[in-house]
């Protein structure tokens, strides 16, 4: 049962953040190192302060919020990250981050006295939308992506990521691996807003998650010949914008041929013009599906189709992959047992049922972590629409208490 101090609590830090970064169509812009996204990173200290609890950032720029002495190891860490897509919705990063505050607040309130450390993190550039790589602060800190590839990142106006951090005030000297911070976290705990209908199917508001698919970006460069529209004839053009054409086509056949996901969401043409035949155009991929065989299987074939088109049209194909993912397991031991305990503190579906377990195609710090060892669990609250990165993303507040009380249960088990 909702109370009016929980909703209110909830509204007090939600609304904080809502006009951060908001964009004219309800959506928001909060790129890594940006105005919108450092005033983020002021609204996360200023709150772990208020909470009495010590904030550092790393040699990756991500911000953490203790609660006892992270030296003394095997510590309990929450989050999520708090920058967004272009014109992406609300909730995605940023309801994990104002939850994990709310749940130490919980605790605190219960009169609970955590046997080890407990963080709050919010990972830096998670989704990429700046530099091209997703959860680039957290491959950063496992070393999933070599420092050399991170510090040679650059933005679309050619800003690498260490002038960025640099100018952002950050100490890029410590950019890179740090195994001494990663061997001091004992269990991640994720809660972030479901990004599909799973939830919904199933009638939970929150349920457990068991793992990720495998994933990445792939960049599909395609170079052919700059000319004028006007007069240069259809059987003379080397055109790259109809050998990216035909592969966007293609990776959606071949997405549905593999029950899989398969997108563009991005493209750049050099020149540019209207009146102008392209000598160059870049598309970025992300590719998904439920296991490493079939995504493999599907941007084979894609990539097959693609240089068939290009040696049909006189161009030429790059393909670079920018980031990639492997399939996800959380750990299965430890979901179960936040299930049960959430179970017995009353967080189940309708009176009784257990919440349900369930895999997700969207990429998470949680998978990073995970990957390099740390043992993980997800957390979801559901989405009513199923629509994510999106202006039209949402949730209830009803949904956003209740997994907020089950995050706090999730930690109080396991602090």
């Amino acid at each position: 049962m909702t109370t009016v101090d929980e909703r209110d609590a909830f509204r007090t830090l939600w609304e904080q953040l809502l006009p951060i970064g908001a964009a004219s169509d309800g959506g928001y812009l909060r790129h890594g190192y940006t105005d919108a996204e450092l005033a983020c990173r002021g609204w996360f200290t200023d709150q772990a302060k208020s909470r009495g609890m010590a904030v550092e950032t790393d040699g990756n720029g991500n911000l953490w919020a203790w609660w006892g002495d992270p030296a003394a190891g095997d510590a309990l860490v929450t989050g999520s990250h708090l920058d967004s897509v272009p014109h992406g919705g609300a909730y995605d990063g940023p309801l994990g981050v104002v939850s994990a505050f709310l749940a130490v607040d919980a605790l605190r309130a219960q009169g609970v006295t955590p046997s080890r450390p407990i963080g709050v993190v919010a990972f830096c550039e998670e989704e990429g939308s700046r530099f091209g790589v997703a959860c680039l602060g957290s491959r950063l800190l496992t070393g999933a992506l070599p420092v050399e590839r991170g510090a040679a990142l650059t933005d679309p106006a050619g800003t690498t990521l260490v002038d960025a951090m640099a100018a952002a005030g950050a100490d890029v000297s410590r950019l890179g691996p740090d195994p001494a911070r990663l061997s001091r976290i004992g269990h991640y705990v994720e809660l972030h807003i479901e990004q599909g209908k799973g939830l919904v199917d199933t009638g939970a508001p929150v349920g457990v998650g068991t793992g990720i698919w495998p994933h990445g970006r792939w960049r599909f460069d395609f170079t052919g010949t700059a000319d004028h529209a006007g007069t240069t004839a259809m059987a003379d053009r080397h055109d790259p914008m109809l050998s990216y054409a035909m592969t966007a086509l293609a990776a959606n056949k071949q997405a549905r041929l593999h029950d899989a996901r398969a997108t563009f969401g991005r493209v750049a043409v050099r020149p540019n013009g209207t009146n102008a035949i392209p000598s160059a155009v870049t598309g970025w991929l992300d590719a998904r599906a439920a296991d490493a065989t079939t995504l493999e299987s599907m941007l084979i074939e894609l990539e097959r189709q693609a240089r068939d088109r290009v040696g049909r049209d006189g161009t030429t194909l790059t393909v670079t992959a920018e980031s990639v993912t492997p399939p996800i397991r959380f750990d299965d031991a430890l979901a179960r047992r936040l299930a049960t305990s959430l179970g017995n503190a009353g967080i189940t579906v309708g009176s009784t049922d257990p919440l349900p377990l369930l895999g997700t195609g969207a990429g998470h710090d949680a998978g990073i972590l995970s990957d390099a060892g740390v043992p993980t669990a997800m957390l979801f609250v559901r989405n009513p629409t199923g629509v994510s990165h999106s202006p039209a993303e949402t949730t209830d507040d009803v949904d956003c208490l209740a997994g907020v009380r089950a995050l706090t249960a999730a930690l109080r088990e396991l602090a």
